[in-house]
């Protein structure tokens, strides 16, 4: 498994984490059998959410792991993020020092833990105080609650707004990024010109990130734009699947390997979100770190997928 560095904690982490955003559903022993295969293949990252499940991801994922003596909680890493309400009445975000530690409480009832790793702010609160922010993640820092924190889907100026108050580094940022999806790349390639990719959507997190040390977690890496499904054998992007398949046969992988290569080769050092219960397709996902690809190759890649070089 290749290993990255969590922002600059000088902690290595695995470059693949095990997303549990799709683990409700699943029976204890599917539960515990998936939780093995993750850590037997060096996947020993866990990304949660309180919403993810109406919080029976964790809930399952708890109860599975809690139930099996042979798995060690200093043995994996366990991340969660707050923030999403999800009511179907009134759906909205809170990042309130209130809203924040109980989140936590509920995370760490649910997984049957003492400590979260990691705990993100899954989403930026138009109404975040960020001194409230700063006062929950000292409150759970001094109680061991949370080892170390860090945001998902913020851009710079969030961020930076954060910082001026919270005292405890932040240490990544979950982002969505696939080939289709990777407009952070496009807007720097196409700087200045008046096509769709040059807009600036999100201040230039990714080179944000790279300075300020911030590892970026790629969410949904096999993802179209517009939540239209997955692009792997989608006929909306035939060039990209006739490309991926060509590099597929050459590395000894599949189009999901191959994908998954892609995001891992960007010098940004990412780690990649997997979102799935198959232990097979873990197993492709995970087999990517082994691929290096050539730069010919990564651009024959992003091109194909629909993006332009000036």
């Amino acid at each position: 498994m290749k290993k990255v560095l969590l922002g600059d904690t000088g902690f290595e982490v695995p470059a693949i984490v095990t997303g549990c955003m799709r683990l409700s559903g699943m029976s204890a022993e599917d539960m515990n059998t998936f939780i093995h295969h993750s850590i037997d293949g060096g996947a020993y990252f866990f990304d949660h959410a309180d919403i993810y499940g109406g919080g029976m991801s964790e809930e399952v994922f708890g109860n599975a792991f809690s139930s099996d003596s042979s798995l060690k909680r200093e043995d994996v890493i366990i991340q969660s993020k707050c923030g999403i309400k999800n009511s179907a009445q009134y759906p909205h975000y809170d990042l309130s020092k209130d809203a924040i530690i109980a989140s936590v409480e509920g995370s760490l009832k649910r997984l049957k833990t003492e400590y979260l790793d990691i705990l993100l702010l899954h989403r930026p609160d138009a109404l975040t105080e960020p001194e409230e922010v700063a006062a929950a993640f000292d409150e759970l820092a001094k109680s061991g609650k949370v080892k170390m924190f860090g945001v998902s889907n913020h851009n710079p100026m969030q961020i930076e707004l954060l910082k001026k108050y919270v005292k405890q580094p932040l240490v990544a940022n979950q982002l969505q990024f696939s080939i289709p999806v990777s407009n952070m790349v496009a807007a720097g390639m196409e700087v200045n010109m008046t096509s769709s990719g040059s807009y600036d959507r999100d201040g230039s997190v990714l080179d944000y990130c790279r300075l300020k040390d911030m590892t970026i977690q790629a969410w949904s890496p096999f993802q179209m734009p517009e939540w239209r499904g997955c692009f792997i054998d989608s006929p909306e992007y035939p060039e990209l699947n006739a490309v991926m398949d060509e590099l597929a046969a050459k590395y000894g992988t599949t189009k999901t390997g191959i994908a998954t290569a892609w995001i891992l080769r960007h010098p940004a050092n990412m780690q990649v979100i997997t979102g799935t219960t198959s232990g097979s397709r873990l197993d492709e996902i995970i087999n990517a770190c082994d691929i290096q690809l050539q730069k010919d190759e990564w651009y024959r890649l992003y091109l194909s997928a629909g993006h332009i070089l000036p």
